[in-house]
């Protein structure tokens, strides 16, 4: 991939590019993993330049192939555990919540960016969100723990109780469980 010209950005959080505008034929699969803990691999070895990872965060996108690296002339595969993105840190803003990536993209939990809660590779159901061009990211256990802590419980028609809390006009689910464990 050539992405030597795109190394010329600055510090800081990657300037996300308007991926949605680049149609590059899809040239294979890269040798590329991004573990469920972030970690990303290249040919079985961890990425060492944090900087390098943020710039090829800000080219991924969910095509109908799967998980893509996209420049302008050139689109590759690459593998991914559970979810590209991890969740961070949250934070509450008039009434609705902030969430941060290890990347420092920053979302409001609102009707566009709702949690799903989802099954992980290793089995649990564990909240993720939409963050960008149809990758979601997962949330952190700092995170899942802090969002708990504001939580409350909402009796559903089925005689399950949904755990969560209202953001940005919409309700927001942590989890469910059974009448019989409600408070």
């Amino acid at each position: 991939m050539q992405i030597d010209r795109l190394l010329h950005h600055g510090d800081g959080a990657a300037e996300i590019p308007r991926l949605d505008e680049w149609h590059p034929p899809l040239l294979g699969d890269m040798p590329l993993l991004i573990q469920a803990d972030g970690q990303w691999l290249h040919e079985g070895r961890p990425f060492t330049r944090p900087h390098l990872v943020r710039l090829m965060a800000s080219l991924l996108r969910q095509d109908p192939e799967g998980i893509c690296l996209v420049t302008p002339d050139e689109r590759w595969r690459i593998e991914v555990a559970d979810c590209p993105f991890l969740i961070v840190a949250a934070r509450q803003y008039s009434g609705n919540w902030w969430l941060t990536t290890q990347y420092g993209d920053q979302l409001c939990l609102d009707q566009s960016h709702v949690l799903q809660v989802t099954t992980t590779p290793e089995g649990e159901q564990v909240p993720q969100v939409m963050v960008r061009f149809g990758l979601a990211g997962r949330l952190s256990r700092n995170v899942y723990y802090q969002l708990v802590d504001s939580a409350e419980t909402h009796e559903g028609e089925d005689g399950q109780y949904d755990v969560g809390f209202w953001s940005g006009g919409h309700w927001q689910t942590l989890g469910v469980i059974d009448s019989g464990e409600a408070p």
